[in-house]
């Protein structure tokens, strides 16, 4: 096409974009540009980034997509805002650093400004968000477009970028500020962008590595003693490590997975789009079903503004992800010896960090069940009750104790419980990040390539699942033995691999917090505890 005639066109285009933005924010105070001189909201990236579709006629909006997913909804999660107010109450002498440590990740815009005008990051004095602020509307637009998009090639990978610490250029004006992509944008299309949304794009290969998306994704918390001092250091959550330790580090990044490749070729834009090959859906697929859909049930409470369809098709597609790629199972070495019944369960697991990774409230179980000829019960481990416990998991039933690693289960109330449990500077238990020390167990499965003797200290292997052979990079297999008494066969053995990714211990502990964010969020879970785990994989067997 003509430069002349691509530009009258992208005029006559850009006229209607910028009436649709103008149409969105209507209510919209303009932005001050003391209080927000680095970002827009991901509205003004949607008028352009929405209406995509592949050949085959699937919609790949990139606004649509991303407005359901945890990334969109980190400002508003309801559980993350009753954890901090949890911190706050246990350790009031650090409120205001409590506060701007948990604003770097989840309000990052709001919080990136509060630095640069010297003061720090907030969190409860944004809510409920008040749309005429500008502060706060970047504080709701939580992990947005123009946060991933300007962070810099900087740093990446190294310790001083975790915990929030990217780096976004602080001195560009409006119109020369670089929107990182993978693809390279020509001048013509490039005055376009500029036009509508302030931001320059720039082609850039970091926007597709995993050190982008560790940036936020390993959190170290430093642990706080009784009068409110540091008293050590804690890798709260370090997939990014555990990815490093693993033969993923040469073959797949996290993009790869949490961002699946658009098959064959497909716009980025709906103006002016040119197809291009590689082209990343922005569902960013994980672990997280249950909050979705907890968002969909209190949307009013929480100021939600992604449709209830959108919610209900990411817990969908999230579940699917992970019933397809987290894991398999197999039963071996079925036998009936003695009147006892011996079978060894296998779990594979298919990432490419530890199982369930992340934050620590995540867990993934073993439910073994024998039945015999009439489909009753001879024996089982690891049931879910309805209030989201597992029965005969030592932890949910009290908060002191917990399921060690077993390489044999032989009684009903012994449970393989693949987590990570935290203590403090005493050795007791607790589900508070700031009072957490060290871990007195973590026996996630582990993913292939990694090697447990030679893991930094910072993703290593805590207790019993440390000296068993049989736990290894790639998974773990575990033997059970039932007595089977006066029970006959032939017998129906099924082995089933759960996931909850808030437990519930760590929703139950937040009962004893009289103040509104966790009592909420208490009340939440127990309203839809039976639909707090989905079951990943299933394998079966019989014998007689």
């Amino acid at each position: 096409m003509p430069r002349v005639t691509f530009l009258l066109r992208a005029v006559a285009l850009l006229s209607g974009v910028l009436c649709l933005s103008q149409a969105q924010n209507r209510n919209a105070k303009p932005p001050d540009k003391a209080a927000g001189a680095h970002f827009e909201t991901s509205d003004r990236c949607f008028a352009c980034h929405n209406g995509i579709s592949t050949p085959s006629g699937e919609d790949i909006s990139i606004g649509l997509s991303w407005r359901p997913t945890m990334m969109a909804n980190s400002a508003r999660d309801p559980y993350w805002l009753a954890g901090v107010r949890r911190e706050t109450i246990d350790h009031p002498a650090a409120r205001a650093a409590i506060e701007d440590e948990c604003s770097i990740c989840h309000m990052p815009m709001a919080r990136h400004e509060s630095k640069l005008a010297g003061h720090e990051g907030e969190i409860f004095s944004h809510l409920p968000f008040d749309r005429r602020k500008i502060s706060d509307r970047l504080a709701a637009d939580g992990v947005s477009c123009p946060v991933c998009h300007q962070i810099e090639d900087k740093k990446l990978g190294t310790r001083e970028s975790f915990v929030g610490g990217f780096v976004i250029d602080p001195v560009s004006h409006n119109g020369e500020r670089r929107a990182f992509g993978p693809f390279e944008i020509d001048a013509g299309r490039t005055t376009v962008m500029r036009s509508s949304s302030g931001f320059r794009p720039a082609e850039a290969k970091h926007i597709r590595q995993s050190e982008l998306c560790a940036t936020c994704h390993t959190l170290y918390t430093t642990a706080l003693g009784a009068q409110g001092q540091p008293i050590g250091e804690l890798p709260e959550q370090v997939p990014y490590q555990e990815w490093l330790h693993s033969e993923y580090r040469t073959t797949t990044s996290c993009q790869a997975c949490h961002m699946p490749e658009v098959s064959g070729q497909a716009p980025i834009t709906s103006v002016l789009g040119q197809s291009r090959s590689g082209m990343a859906r922005h569902v960013f697929v994980g672990g997280n079903f249950f909050m979705p859909r907890l968002l969909n049930r209190y949307r009013d409470d929480l100021g939600v503004t992604a449709l209830p369809q959108e919610l209900e098709s990411a817990a969908v597609r999230t579940v699917a992800h992970l019933e397809s790629e987290a894991a398999r199972i197999a039963i071996r070495r079925v036998e009936v010896e003695a009147g006892r019944l011996n079978a060894e369960v296998a779990v594979e697991n298919l990432g490419g960090h530890k199982l369930p990774t992340a934050y620590p409230s995540r867990r993934v179980w073993l439910r073994f069940t024998v039945r015999d000829p009439n489909r009753a019960v001879v024996f089982e481990s690891g049931a879910l009750n309805a209030d989201g416990s597992i029965r005969g998991n030592d932890n949910d039933a009290d908060p002191n104790r917990y399921e060690p690693h077993f390489t044999e289960i032989r009684d009903a109330g012994q449970v393989q419980v693949y987590e990570s449990i935290m203590v403090d500077e005493a050795g007791r238990l607790t589900t508070g990040l700031l009072t957490a020390l060290r871990y007195a167990k973590d026996n996630r499965l582990l993913p292939k390539g990694f090697d447990k003797r030679t893991a930094p200290a910072d993703v290593a292997v805590h207790g019993g699942a440390a000296d068993d052979p049989d736990f290894t990079g790639g998974g773990d297999s575990v033997r059970y033995s039932v007595a089977l008494g006066a029970a006959q066969g032939p017998f129906e053995i099924e082995a089933e691999l759960w996931y909850q990714p808030i437990a519930y211990r760590w929703a139950s502990n937040l009962r004893t917090y009289g103040a509104q964010e966790p009592r909420r969020f208490a009340g939440y879970f127990d309203s839809m505890a039976s639909a707090s785990a989905v079951l990943l994989v299933r394998a079966s067997a019989q014998i007689r």
